[in-house]
């Protein structure tokens, strides 16, 4: 397979690089200067692309491979691969499910305990000499919170299943309602945000959950509400969420993605309601680890002409 040319969208894990390389003719996309010339006479070698939440395959890398024939995401998240393109072409799709849940679940609720107990302010408050002065503030339970989850798929129940543990009661929204699941559904996004104390973005990036989180339903949260996302950063009107952090219209937020990353708004950066992440959510190395393992058993099952592990398209 050494032949074979893969096209790395962007860096992403040095293992898997090294993997890649090991194995394929790799090219790294990041280091061309003049993309479309490298395009240009590459066309007919390279037949794969690997791709991330940050960078995958749009409509135009697609044309301009005629030769591709599979794209494999480092990622759960499909929302930077033009899949109806991938279809029309017979270009086959994948992405790393399961292995990154647990790590995703988890975050989620250390966002939730580190926004309400104030743990990175906490932090602070100790190595800037301030206990020294006098004792911090008092903060917010966790435990009994009401929990709101947009999106119950693996990601979903794993961090219902987690915030379960803490006597949270559990609600959530989906395009469907599922009679199998025990949790209280709420037909809007508006009604869920309502009814719950912690309303956490669980579901994926598509034309329809872009900018769930509007005004409305931040609204809806109120003064007292906290907002957890560990979907991705256009599942959020940015200006308008950080309008209600100012002005206290919005409890708080727990923020593992953005927008436009890795650009943040600066206007949260002075904010103690506030815990910012830098899109960590599967960032251990024991997940990225098997991610990478399964980008690489997903390409060699491909050229192998054996089924996919994980396939999407």
């Amino acid at each position: 397979m050494e032949s074979i040319g893969v096209l790395m969208a962007c860096p992403m894990n040095s293992y898997l690089e090294q993997q890649l390389e090991k194995r394929f003719k790799l090219y790294r996309f990041w280091t061309v200067p003049d993309k479309s010339s490298f395009l240009a006479s590459h066309k007919d070698s390279i037949q794969a692309v690997v791709g991330n939440a940050g960078a995958g395959a749009d409509a135009e890398l697609i044309e301009a491979l005629p030769k591709l024939e599979i794209v494999a995401s480092f990622s759960v998240g499909l929302d930077k691969i033009d899949l109806a393109k991938c279809k029309e072409k017979g270009i086959r799709v994948t992405n790393t499910p399961d292995v990154l849940t647990e790590d995703v679940a988890d975050l989620a609720i250390g966002l939730m305990l580190a926004v309400l107990r104030k743990l990175c302010e906490s932090d602070r408050y100790v190595r800037s000499g301030k206990w020294k002065r006098g004792d911090y503030v008092l903060t917010t339970k966790f435990t009994g919170k009401k929990v709101g989850i947009i999106g119950l798929g693996r990601i979903g129940m794993a961090i219902a299943k987690r915030a379960e543990a803490f006597s949270c009661p559990i609600s959530y929204y989906s395009r469907t309602e599922k009679p199998e699941i025990k949790y209280k559904y709420y037909p809007s996004v508006v009604e869920l945000a309502a009814h719950c104390d912690i309303l956490v973005v669980a579901c994926p990036l598509t034309k329809e959950t872009h900018h769930i989180i509007n005004r409305e339903v931040i609204d809806a949260m109120g003064p007292k509400g906290v907002l957890i996302n560990i979907g991705r950063g256009p599942h959020v009107d940015e200006p308008e969420l950080v309008s209600a952090l100012v002005e206290r219209r919005l409890g708080g937020a727990g923020l593992d993605v953005f927008e436009n990353e890795p650009y943040v708004p600066e206007e949260l950066f002075g904010l103690d309601n506030v815990v910012l992440l830098p899109h960590v959510g599967s960032g251990t190395v024991e997940t990225r680890q098997a991610m990478a393992d399964l980008v690489i058993g997903n390409l060699e099952a491909h050229f192998q002409k054996k089924p996919l592990l994980t396939p999407v398209v």
